[in-house]
């Protein structure tokens, strides 16, 4: 099991409407991108605590999401340094400013946030329940297929958890081979990539051949939805919580 993986539970976020969990990321989205670093990090906090109902503590997340950390603390790096301002900090007279520290930190901030609930939605939904809410939500909107939409997105969720899990067996081979030992960093990244590109296309293929096997189609019946009944006062709480990260700026 990846992260990314649906962990089964019968918490509340496991028995809400899918179509209402939809709902949430698309109502918290916009204030987490609009705000500044005091609402977001509130909202890291939130969103910390509901993994940890979920079982996925920091040291889990760190653990797996390694890669993704080092994108965000280049990105920090970046911005920091690639921003104009009041000077922070002086090296061999190259300067970082203080307004590069603050926009590195909201941007990486924000990545980080849009990330954990996309986590929370893929470990809490099973990749069928949204493959059919993104089938009910394209239903009414004309020249689009939703039902081939819906089975692409259905697809793609499938194989996000297969690629980390054969990027983590190819890892696994090439450092027995020590390859991890190489020091052109280049070739380290073809070793890693190229069998890693190559047992993914070969997935996809094997995946294409069963499903014209079994004679697959897109025509499938619709599906039925679950609910709680508690799915309106968690819509509410969220509008509020919005309301409350873009009051705070």
């Amino acid at each position: 099991m990846t992260l990314f993986s649906y962990r089964p539970g019968n918490t509340l976020w496991h028995t809400l409407d899918v179509r209402c969990k939809c709902l949430l990321v698309c109502l918290l989205s916009p204030p987490v991108l609009n705000t500044g670093l005091p609402a977001n990090i509130v909202c890291l906090c939130v969103l910390m605590f509901i993994l940890k109902k979920l079982g996925v503590g920091p040291a889990t997340l760190v653990k797996a999401l390694k890669a993704f950390l080092l994108f965000l603390i280049l990105i920090f790096f970046c911005r920091w340094a690639g921003t104009p301002g009041d000077p922070m900090v002086t090296l061999h007279g190259f300067s970082l400013s203080r307004q590069g520290f603050t926009s590195g930190s909201l941007v990486a901030l924000r990545f980080l946030v849009v990330m954990l609930l996309g986590l929370i939605l893929t470990a809490t939904t099973r990749s069928m329940e949204i493959k059919a809410a993104v089938q009910w939500f394209f239903k009414p909107v004309p020249f689009i297929p939703e039902k081939r939409v819906a089975v692409m997105v259905g697809l793609a969720l499938k194989f996000m958890p297969l690629i980390l899990a054969n990027a983590r067996e190819v890892t696994h081979a090439v450092n027995a081979r020590c390859g991890n030992l190489r020091k052109n960093p280049v070739q380290r990244l073809i070793n890693l990539s190229w069998p890693l590109l190559k047992k993914t296309f070969q997935s996809a293929d094997d995946l294409t051949f069963a499903m014209q096997a079994r004679c697959y189609n897109e025509n499938r019946t619709d599906p039925r939805f679950s609910t709680n009944g508690k799915e309106g006062w968690v819509v509410g709480l969220a509008l509020v919580f919005s309301a409350g990260m873009l009051l705070m700026g």
